[in-house]
């Protein structure tokens, strides 16, 4: 009899778990063949665990995919832009295997390339845009839009600011401080011929108006300080670590203040650093030239420590990185934040699976995630062939899993 209810219960738990997948926003790097969003099996227990299952085009060539949300909404509906394009689409991923295009948007009031999407807890989006009126290096700051997944503008809130002087303003990343009325965002040109950027900006959220521009401080090397890109709070509510593509890590208190602190804390080991997450007391950092993900312990953020280190090979560039909503397991991508890197005799560019240990911070690659037959961990995105027919080289850059 016991055996029997415990079959019981196994299988009930069984029928009322979802099957895991990831999203993987990605293009063809000729520029040729349609952008798309790929629909890859990421559920251990699957017999076609790390194949692709589904892709949906867009119908457009040359928009560049790059950032999604940082992880799926609980809404099913995910915002991914072709950043080059100054495009946006939404995709509607409630039914994994029926992926569908449900809105597209490209600028609003004004302002032009939206970049980095911040979930907000009504359900709208905050959007930073890079641009207001014109696109190029003369251009005028953008600016934050929130949305909602119709594709249509809520509200919005210029960077412009006055007293910033002649320091680069493109809006990259945000992060919100709800209990503060506070915003925090971050300063990085996506278009090199912009220029340098080295500066954050602290907004009232409820009315989203900028309140002051501050300039990151030099590091060691005298150069950690450019390129700002993602903040993220930490557990008191009040501070937040910002990291910048220069591989240099800040820590902003009291950011309610007259007087916020923003002081250097940590260099990682490396000159171009993507994506880091913030899991608990962790801090994952993307290692590009370094050619690996380095965990540290933040418990104390004015000195943070190195507690674990996982190297790829060398033609691996780890750029993009998101949690699944375990806590557990980390989706990797090796291409890099542009499409390049391809080409007669060039390893190619893949998508790994990492699981993390969020009492230790240890990272582990996981072996099983792999095309079939292949000697190699990880999903390539090169000389592949993809569902919808097309064939050659890609480049995938945001990726989330399922919930």
């Amino acid at each position: 009899m016991l055996l029997a209810l415990l079959l019981f219960f196994a299988l009930t738990a069984s029928a009322g778990k979802k099957p895991a997948y990831l999203f993987a926003w990605g293009g063809d790097v000729d520029k040729k063949g349609s952008d798309f969003m790929a629909v890859i099996d990421a559920d251990p227990a699957s017999p076609k665990y790390g194949q692709v299952v589904r892709t949906v085009t867009t119908g457009t060539t040359d928009s560049v995919p790059h950032h999604t949300e940082v992880e799926m909404p609980r809404s099913g509906y995910l915002m991914a832009n072709g950043f080059d394009g100054g495009r946006t689409w939404i995709f509607d991923l409630r039914k994994p295997l029926r992926p569908r295009i449900a809105a597209t948007f490209e600028s609003f009031d004004g302002y032009l390339h939206p970049h980095t999407f911040y979930r907000l807890g009504n359900g709208n989006v905050l959007a930073t845009f890079q641009y207001r009126g014109s696109h190029g290096p003369k251009a005028a700051g953008g600016g934050l839009v929130e949305i909602n997944d119709r594709g249509r503008m809520v509200r919005s809130g210029s960077s412009t600011d006055p007293a910033a002087g002649s320091e680069l303003i493109r809006p990259y990343s945000i992060e919100l401080l709800a209990d503060v009325d506070r915003i925090v965002s971050t300063n990085t040109a996506m278009h090199e011929a912009d220029g340098q950027s080295r500066t954050i900006q602290l907004w009232q959220a409820s009315q989203l108006k900028v309140l002051r521009t501050l300039a990151l401080p030099a590091g060691p090397r005298n150069e950690e300080q450019y390129y700002p890109g993602e903040p993220r709070l930490l557990d008191d509510g009040k501070s937040v670590l910002i990291h910048t593509f220069s591989c240099g890590l800040y820590l902003l208190r009291d950011v309610a203040a007259e007087q916020p602190s923003l002081e250097f804390v940590y260099g990682f080991d490396g000159k171009s650093c993507g994506v880091p997450l913030r899991v608990g007391r962790f801090w994952v950092q993307t290692v590009e030239d370094g050619h690996h993900l380095t965990v540290l312990d933040v418990s104390d953020p004015r000195r943070p420590r190195e507690v674990s280190r996982l190297m790829l090979d060398n033609d691996q560039e780890p750029h993009w990185v998101s949690l699944d909503p375990s806590g557990t397991r980390i989706v990797v991508n090796s291409g890099g934040a542009t499409p390049k890197g391809f080409g007669p005799g060039v390893p190619d560019r893949r998508l790994y699976i990492v699981d993390f240990d969020p009492k230790t911070g240890t990272l582990k690659l996981d072996e099983r995630f792999r095309d079939a037959g292949s000697s190699r961990p990880g999903v390539s995105v090169s000389r592949r062939k993809w569902p919808h027919g097309f064939e050659g080289n890609t480049f995938v850059h945001g990726t989330v899993f399922s919930r």
